[in-house]
């Protein structure tokens, strides 16, 4: 009793005033100068209770605390609960009563939520009870609380909201308000998805909804609302769209938003609301020279192509967005959210919608040679042993247009609708039997369709999130297109996938917040934990394959050269020409840029991705026009001065020679005797795979072992003899089975076989 009479004695009843002294946050870019001053200095105003609405004091009361007018200001059993669940060192709890919120949100200067704090706040909540008159109470509640959007208090809330004073609410826009005090992040129906991607604007809308109308109805039941003026309110209050503030203009607001998620996304002990108090200095990973690069190159391109006064039809709501990754670490160091973030409030370097298009199909092709393509032979989920390799150089797909797409056995795929899928290439090409470089150069669609079929979709889903993708950002169907880029990653995440490959095979998790100090104390700071989902020999071949789509005449990606530097990279261009790509990478950035045309104005219910034939004078929008060009120009000047570094070279996967999508292999050939004497026995290999792979019976791998005869990789017979140094004379038969070709030599069955 006497701790707790000297402990009464001392705590203080909180002033409203001073809590209205938050601190600023301040974020910095990579070379320590400040980007940014946010927090809690921004837009709070202390109102007198008269100036607070009846409806908005009712409204709390029947949401938060129906005892508040009589009550002493304490739950003694919910204090009592908290602190024991604390003690066994469960979830920490907040205060039940309203006088307890008003008490937490007034201890700006300790937000642990700790015993020591939870008895402080105690006492202060039974002196505050006995102390104040609850109009007291209430106002420094509602006068202190956080809305969201920086907004504290109510006066702040009404403006933030409605842009009316608070004595001008509604009753149905104090319900409203009154929900926001649950969490803004889930109740904002602007939405909230930098924070948690759950919390996208229909969602939180629809949550919005439904307390806003929980909340009228329990106005009703308490008295505090008359049900024939309740009767009123049966649309409910959509508030207005965000604003940010000038500070915010340009790429800052979306930076500052991207490190704001980042760091209450990796660090538990700090929610929005504490952040929003201010005091934090964080310090990002974004380099402010690439940032006016990468704008710049935007800039350029937008300026001198996209006219939507001269095109209405075709150049309005175009967008842009991008994002440049370090390979070595995961560090976003660069990214393009729009024109300016106090107008279009979207950051086009997340998640948009937008599909990836062919830009998906290298996880397609590390999956082929990591996982490789299933035994058609065999059940459907197969091990690594029961798979086979696929050697991107050797295997041959169907090119075809309109090709006929079948499942992994062999059989025509269909859909629930029970049609067949006859997947087309762009601008109708057919490129007949191609080998996987070769299609991935042209960006020829069905081999790759057919491909992800014999690897597996499910298999294909998850080289894509190893490699650095969301899962929950892709599509969750399994069908054929699946292959060819019908998700939506952001531009963060694509850069930062394709940089798994740059780094050969490690993946590094995007992250924007290097380390975070509060009060002169390090509280947070990354760490870089890089995983290996692909080994150097499957990334290096990632590499070598999409190196050929930039350097070859024909490649698709041919704008994105660099002189003077290594590139790698992959164009993308979706159905409908909605949207458009280019990702690629050297060895020390890796950017993705991509393009497409959605109406900003969220009012708009039949809101979608238009069509992008004829925008910027183009017939059509490839990731080869504006999206590479972008990609070129900003990594030309992003990589100036810094030092020529090359790729690994393309280490040896042991892959198989595959043939697919009806693509016609080599004739079977006959099997070499151990004599070395041709055989005129035939070749039982299966369709499909390369005659002359040893069966899992051999007791040695004729593709290398000099002293085994069998025969080659494509057909023909392998001389057979016990001395390595000799070289028997083999050829690809030509004739029917059992009939041996003239051939040119070779050593030992692998190479000769090959050749």
């Amino acid at each position: 009793m006497a701790a707790a009479t000297v402990a009464y004695a001392m705590v203080q009843i909180p002033d409203p005033d001073k809590t209205a002294q938050a601190q600023n946050n301040v974020y910095y870019y990579k070379d320590g100068t400040q980007m940014a001053a946010t927090g809690g200095e921004i837009n709070r105003q202390i109102i007198a209770y008269e100036q607070i609405p009846v409806a908005m004091q009712n409204a709390v009361i029947s949401a938060e605390n129906k005892t508040f007018k009589d009550d002493s200001g304490i739950d003694p059993m919910g204090i009592g609960r908290a602190l024991v669940n604390m003690a066994k060192g469960g979830q920490t709890q907040g205060g039940s009563t309203i006088t307890q919120q008003y008490v937490k949100n007034a201890r700006l200067g300790d937000q642990s939520q700790t015993l020591s704090r939870k008895f402080k706040e105690l006492f202060i909540s039974i002196k505050v009870g006995t102390k104040l008159e609850k109009s007291e109470i209430m106002a420094g509640y509602l006068n202190t609380s956080y809305y969201g959007r920086g907004a504290y208090g109510i006066q702040a809330a009404a403006r933030t909201y409605y842009g009316k004073n608070a004595k001008d609410l509604d009753a149905d826009q104090c319900a409203f308000l009154a929900s926001l005090l649950k969490g803004a992040t889930y109740f904002d129906p602007a939405g909230s998805v930098d924070i948690d991607p759950a919390a996208t604007p229909a969602a939180n809308t629809a949550r919005a909804t439904e307390r806003w109308n929980w909340i009228l109805d329990e106005m009703v039941k308490d008295g505090h609302l008359p049900a024939a003026e309740r009767a009123k309110f049966t649309k409910f209050p959509m508030p207005l769209k965000p604003t940010k503030n000038a500070q915010l203009g340009g790429q800052v607001g979306y930076l500052v938003d991207l490190a704001k998620s980042n760091f209450l996304n990796s660090y538990d002990e700090v929610d929005a609301d504490k952040l929003a108090k201010g005091g934090y200095e964080i310090h990002t990973t974004f380099d402010k020279q690439k940032i006016k690069k990468l704008e710049a190159a935007v800039k350029k391109v937008r300026d001198a192509n996209i006219k939507p006064k001269k095109r209405p039809d075709t150049d309005t709501h175009v967008q842009f967005g991008g994002a440049s990754v370090d390979p070595k670490t995961g560090a976003i160091v660069a990214i393009y959210g729009g024109e300016d973030a106090t107008k279009h409030f979207t950051n086009n370097a997340n998640e948009t919608g937008a599909q990836v298009g062919s830009t998906f199909k290298p996880f397609v092709l590390a999956a082929a040679m990591r996982d490789g393509v299933r035994d058609p032979k065999l059940q459907e989920e197969q091990g690594t042993s029961e798979r086979h390799i696929v050697d991107p150089d050797k295997s041959k797909y169907s090119g075809k247009n309109k090709l006929k797409i079948k499942d992994y056995d062999g059989s025509v795929w269909r859909n629930e609708k029970q049609q067949e899928w006859l997947q087309t290439n762009d601008g109708g090409e057919s490129y007949g039997d191609i080998d996987l470089r070769e299609a991935m150069v042209h960006s020829a669609n069905s081999p790759f369709v057919q491909l992800g079929m014999d690897i597996g979709i499910k298999t294909v889903r998850r080289a894509a999130v190893e490699a650095g993708l969301l899962e929950s950002s892709l599509n969750k169907s399994n069908v054929p297109s699946f292959s060819i880029g019908i998700s939506s990653p952001s531009a963060i995440r694509m850069a930062g996938a394709y940089a798994t490959f740059a780094a050969n095979g490690k993946q590094n998790d995007p992250f924007s917040v290097a380390w975070v100090e509060h009060q002169g104390r390090k509280v947070y700071e990354h760490e870089v934990k890089p995983k290996q989902p692909f080994t150097t020999a499957v990334a290096s071949n990632v590499t070598d394959v999409l190196r050929s789509v930039v350097d070859e005449p024909e490649g698709t990606g041919r704008n994105a050269r660099i002189p003077g530097r290594e590139v790698a990279g992959k164009t993308g261009t979706t159905d409908g020409n909605k949207s458009a790509w280019f990702v690629g990478y050297t060895p020390q950035l890796s950017t993705a840029i991509d393009m497409y045309r959605l109406d900003d104005n969220e009012k708009n219910k039949k809101r979608k991705f238009l069509e992008m034939y004829g925008t910027g004078g183009q017939d059509k929008i490839h990731g080869a026009s504006f999206p590479s060009e972008i990609w070129q120009t900003y990594m030309s000047d992003a990589l100036k001065g810094q030092p020529f570094e090359t790729f690994p070279e393309p280490e040896s996967i042991d892959g198989e020679a595959v043939w697919g999508g009806g693509a016609s292999s080599p004739p079977p050939s006959p099997t070499a005797t151990p004599s070395g004497t041709p055989s005129s026995t035939p070749s039982n290999t299966p369709s499909g795979f390369p005659s002359g792979k040893p069966s899992p019976s051999q007791s040695c791998d004729p593709w290398r072992d000099f002293t085994c005869g069998t025969t080659g990789g494509n057909g023909g017979n392998g001389g057979s003899t016990t001395d390595p140094t000799s070289t028997p004379t083999i050829s690809p038969s030509t004739s029917s089975p059992g009939t041996n070709g003239n051939g040119g030599n070779g050593n030992g069955g692998f190479i000769g076989g090959s050749g």
